[in-house]
């Protein structure tokens, strides 16, 4: 049987983990060091780490793959193949080296398309109608190894990156077994990208999320669904940070940021159309639907949002 070391860290790794487990050798797992988390900023493991200790797999959790430690504990496990899904290093081609099968990596999105770090938050943004998984045998390059199998799914129209988050983990468990069985037995043979098509998903930020109310009202709903849960939107009102973290696109026109209270709905102009919060937070305040919101802040009716 195969000998594998999987290599992920955050929650979308998790189903990829159980998969392999279920279906290969896993000898052993890489993932990232335990990290503050909550109020209290007590360590805390990663999802990765979390699952690996109820399957029993060694575990080794460098601060840099790039290490000579790191190097030396991998060459420890015989592996024949490395899958990596969502890891958060880039691996050296000192460790692509490694295994005699190579590595191969489980990418969200239909490569070419949306290469980087956060693939699912761009496609949303984008607007784009499908995505997918891509399993692809890594190179040294970001995500332009070539590629072994794609599966398309539809993007909702009220689809945010938690739901995509979670349908995408699910089909990359699904289709990375059988595309391990193809490409070891010589079934499926990689082929290159496509050199048409190549955009990139760099790593998001928090300054990412404050919307522009100068952008459509269709690109700000985008924006909202494509940081939803992290790293979330917001506007200022006052010199005070607004979270809007639902909404909807509506007809009607009005000034760039400027607000309409109208029977308990607030509308907002924009660039183009309209668009209606839903749910919305003051900075250190909860969470409330939008009738609450305006309720507890009457003096928001037209005023301007930044």
């Amino acid at each position: 049987m195969v000998k594998i070391v999987f290599m992920g860290t955050p929650e979308f790794s998790v189903p990829t983990l159980k998969a392999l487990a279920a279906a290969y050798d896993v000898i052993g797992v890489v993932t990232q060091p335990d990290r503050p988390a909550g109020r209290s900023r007590e360590p805390l493991p990663p999802p990765v780490k979390v699952a690996v200790d109820m399957l029993g797999i060694p575990v080794i959790q460098p601060e840099r793959l790039r290490n000579p430690d790191a190097i030396d504990a991998l060459k420890q496990w015989p592996a024949d193949l490395f899958v990596v899904a969502a890891f958060g290093q880039i691996l050296p081609q000192s460790v692509l080296d490694l295994p005699r099968l190579g590595c191969l990596n489980v990418h969200a999105s239909l490569l070419p398309r949306w290469r980087g770090a956060s693939p699912i938050q761009h496609a949303i943004k984008a607007g784009d109608a499908r995505t997918g998984v891509t399993i692809m045998k890594m190179d040294a390059g970001l995500d332009t190894g070539p590629i072994l199998t794609m599966h398309e799914i539809d993007i909702a129209p009220d689809e945010t990156s938690a739901t995509l988050h979670e349908r995408l983990s699910k089909l990359g468990a699904e289709v990375l077994i059988p595309a391990i069985a193809g490409y070891v037995d010589g079934t499926i043979v990689p082929r290159p990208q496509p050199g048409e098509g190549v955009t990139l998903a760099p790593q998001i930020r928090k300054d990412d999320g404050r919307i522009a109310w100068s952008a459509s009202a269709e690109r700000i709903d985008h924006l909202v669904r494509a940081f939803t849960p992290w790293p979330g939107t917001f506007t200022m009102w006052r010199g005070r940070l607004v979270k809007v973290l639902s909404g909807k696109v509506e007809e009607g026109s009005l000034p760039a940021g400027c607000v309409d209270v109208v029977d308990g709905r607030m509308l907002i102009g924009t660039g183009s159309g309209v668009y209606a919060p839903t749910r919305l937070q003051m900075a250190g305040r909860q969470a409330l639907d939008v009738r609450a919101f305006v309720n507890g802040q009457p003096e928001i009716d037209g005023d301007l949002l930044q």
